[in-house]
């Protein structure tokens, strides 16, 4: 029997970078919500204890394939609990929806579902807490997914705390270019000692992205598209690209929008949910995707 899962986009509705570490990284402190839109994954067991991706990615080998990963690690965490079920195997798909390279989480929210999903279906039992530390060794986005609630992250993204942010609407566009995370990092403009501030602090002033201005800078079409969306809402880069969205009140407000954006826009139309759709398709709450 084949089962659909939710693997929803996330947004960075603030990401401020707080400083460089020694090992090169950055600190940061940064907000995420889901949307109830995202890709869909697709997973029908075997008892033949294979793994294997039935939609594969063009130039990206299966191994290296985070999806694929995400089950292995999985599989062999609980074959050393003890609690992997003999056989235990499985025909893995994905529906793509999201960009690659659009800062909305689509790789780290594929291996997530992966983890949360079989772990239900194979019964393994294993803690939402081991599933972020699993999760972690394949992203640093990968937990927050795992753990399915709107978060303030810290460190390099790992600590979260649970928050309430409202549940607003959004335009989410795309400029038709992808951003490699390292282009922005390693820019010598980029905002490096931007104040850490408490949550509370933060979710009371005007949100911001202190990558946006080097992906501005960089790429003309981000630029391009951010200026016409500010004039119609308020607008930021999600993550460090290169997608982009605008805030609405209601659903009709973005819409409306979107029906008068130019050809070359690309977008959807999104509500933020504090809930992930995953969770809330494995508490039965929602229907699968």
């Amino acid at each position: 029997m084949m089962t659909r899962w939710p693997s929803p986009a996330k947004l960075n509705l603030f990401l401020y970078i707080t400083g460089r570490r020694a090992d090169g990284y950055h600190n940061l402190q940064t907000l995420f919500q889901f949307l109830n839109y995202g890709d869909t994954i697709t997973i029908e067991l075997r008892q033949d204890g294979v793994v294997q991706l039935v939609t594969p990615v063009e130039g990206v080998p299966d191994e290296e394939n985070l999806i694929v990963r995400a089950a292995r690690l999985l599989m062999a965490e609980a074959q050393q609990a003890g609690t992997l079920p003999a056989g235990a195997g499985a025909d893995l798909g994905v529906d793509k929806r999201l960009p690659m390279g659009g800062g909305l989480g689509g790789g780290s929210s594929n291996a997530a579902t992966v983890l949360v999903a079989l772990n239900h279906l194979w019964k393994t039992g294993l803690s939402e807490d081991r599933l972020a530390e699993l999760g972690l060794a394949l992203g640093a986005d990968v937990p927050v997914f795992v753990r399915g609630h709107a978060a303030f992250a810290e460190g390099m993204g790992e600590i979260l705390t649970p928050v309430e942010p409202r549940e607003k609407w959004y335009l989410v566009a795309h400029p038709g270019v992808s951003i490699p995370t390292p282009t922005i990092f390693k820019d010598p403009d980029l905002p490096r000692n931007t104040p850490i501030r408490p949550i509370s602090t933060l979710l009371n002033c005007e949100f911001g992205n202190d990558c946006e201005v080097i992906a501005r800078k960089r790429f003309r079409k981000v630029d391009e598209l951010l200026s016409w969306l500010l004039e119609y809402a308020p607008s930021r880069l999600t993550g460090t690209g290169a997608c982009v969205f605008a805030e609405f009140n209601t659903e009709s407000e973005a819409r409306q929008v979107l029906e008068q954006a130019p050809e070359w826009l690309h977008g959807f139309v999104a509500r933020g949910v504090n809930v992930s759709p995953l969770h809330q398709a494995i508490s039965g709450q929602a229907e699968y995707w």
